[in-house]
């Protein structure tokens, strides 16, 4: 019958209760102390005899500004293998013939400290030797002597051999250390920010005029978002001017213009200016008032220089621009659904306002509430409103239901009936040819200008004296008086002079 193994436990290894010999459980936790492993036999630790303390010898003494006395050199200490025995006092890697001064300099650069057991050092032995070219004027030193004629600098340098290969050499820590240091650059005084050129392909911020706009449209410098370039837009001809900004509340300029210059067949300037107003509750109101501009303006530079009249040439340019902002509606990927069958019910939509200056008369055209002025040079003489517009309030003063300004107090005074895009009910463009015996400025806007002067007085009121002469100065300050009000739309306005033909000149 098989014992139990008897344990010599003095505590139980569960609780730490105290043990007596003989016990097979733990009185406590009831732990089977047979179960106890038997302990693992202490492995073999030779003990290293220590004897008598060692006499450390004295730090050999310094010059002044030398290292300090407490810092040990490995040669300063004499040092003994695992067996007592000395270390050789060669190197291991030195080679033979090399002299005392090398091994020196080996010792200072490899500051290895001695601990009490290291292998025996093996015997010092040759270090294998790196093939060079011998067969040249400067043979390169392979012995102890070349490389301390290397090391002392009086060894020749290397030069090319026949075939052009060279004995290389590592260069010689001293001589780099010889020469002198450059002189230092010249202190610059600090350029003044505001007026640094900034680096092409950038631009300066338009808040702190210093730092340097990144292309995520932030100022480098100050942090500041950086308006869209659609944002605030200015365009000047020698006879027109626009300016179009995005306004105080709206989160895009959805107005768009186009000016532009160019000749009748006769040889007679002629000058034009498109003005559109996206409509906000269409969708990407600012790529239809986009391409209704750029359409219309393209066809009236067309059709004006072969002769077409200048009406003419106007109702095709609207019927144009309609064209223009029903191609987006089938544009698919653009915001409508491909397979929607109401997707033109929101489709893009804008309004236009145009003017032509040429051979004498002013012609204007227009879909929607977008709006032409005439304001003469002499403001003793009457103003005028060259426009009707397509909305409400129009439509209850035209039938008169209401007064006018009864009807633009109405919440819906400006809600449109005419306008372009695909979901238009039916395209009439308005065209008007005036001829005025006076000379003075053309103002045409969109209703982000007029809402703050609606009257033709108002808007002579505001419109500078000196416009005709000074075409961009004029519509900033008109677009100024919009943002000074409120700013509650997107503001657009271009400036066309006037003057009348010389006498004896043709006319229509």
């Amino acid at each position: 019958m098989s014992q139990m193994p008897q344990h010599d436990l003095s505590a139980c290894p569960g609780c730490a209760e105290p043990l007596e010999t003989g016990d097979r459980f733990c009185g406590a936790c009831g732990y089977d102390l047979s179960a106890v492993p038997a302990a693992a036999p202490e492995p073999d630790r030779p003990t290293v005899a220590i004897g008598t303390p060692v006499s450390w010898p004295e730090p050999p003494s310094r010059e002044p500004g030398a290292l300090s006395t407490s810092t040990q050199h490995p040669g300063d200490l004499p040092g003994t293998d695992s067996g007592g025995h000395d270390l050789p006092t060669t190197p291991p890697y030195a080679a033979p013939g090399t002299p005392p001064q090398a091994h020196e300099a080996h010792a200072a650069q490899a500051q290895v400290p001695q601990v009490p057991e290291m292998p025996v050092a093996p015997p010092a032995r040759d270090l294998p030797t790196i093939p060079v070219r011998t067969d040249g004027p400067h043979a390169a030193a392979t012995s102890g002597d070349g490389l301390a004629a290397l090391a002392a600098g009086t060894a020749p340098a290397p030069a090319p051999t026949a075939d052009g290969d060279f004995a290389l050499a590592a260069p010689d820590p001293r001589a780099a250390a010889a020469q002198p240091a450059p002189p230092p650059a010249p202190a610059q005084p600090p350029a003044d920010p505001r007026t640094a050129t900034p680096p092409a392909g950038t631009k300066l911020c338009v808040a702190c005029r210093a730092g340097h706009v990144d292309p995520d449209g932030y100022c480098e410098n100050c942090g500041h978002a950086q308006p869209r370039e659609r944002d605030h837009m200015e365009q000047e001809l020698s006879t027109v001017a626009a300016v179009s900004d995005r306004g105080l509340r709206h989160h895009r300029n959805e107005d768009a213009f186009a000016v532009s210059a160019t000749a009748l067949p006769d040889g007679s300037p002629a000058t034009l200016a498109i003005v559109c107003d996206g409509v906000s509750s269409a969708t990407r109101p600012d790529e239809a008032s986009a391409a209704a501009a750029h359409a219309a303006n393209q066809s009236l530079l067309a059709a004006l220089p072969r002769g077409t009249h200048p009406q003419q040439a106007m109702h095709e340019a609207i019927v144009a621009a309609a064209e223009a902002v029903n191609a987006l509606a089938e544009e698919p990927g653009q915001g409508a659904m491909e397979h929607d069958p109401h997707r033109h019910q929101n489709a893009p939509a804008c309004t236009i306002v145009g003017a032509v200056v040429a051979d004498g008369l002013l012609i204007v055209g227009w879909v929607g509430d977008s709006r032409a002025y005439w304001v003469p040079d002499d403001r003793t003489s009457p103003p005028a409103r060259l426009t009707q517009d397509d909305s409400w309030a129009a439509q209850m003063v035209a039938a008169g239901l209401m007064n006018e300004a009864e009807a633009y107090a109405d919440e819906r005074a400006h809600a449109i009936t005419g306008w372009l895009g695909a979901d238009a009910y039916e395209l009439e463009p308005h065209t008007s040819a005036f001829k005025p015996d006076r000379p003075g400025v053309v103002v045409v806007c969109t209703d982000g200008l007029w809402n703050y002067a609606e009257a033709a007085d108002d808007m002579a009121r505001v419109v500078p004296s000196d416009a005709t002469g000074r075409l961009l100065h004029g519509a900033q300050v008109l677009v100024g008086h919009a943002l000074d009000g409120g700013g509650h739309d997107n503001v657009t306005v271009a400036l066309l002079p006037f003057t009348l033909a010389p006498q004896g000149a043709g006319s229509a």
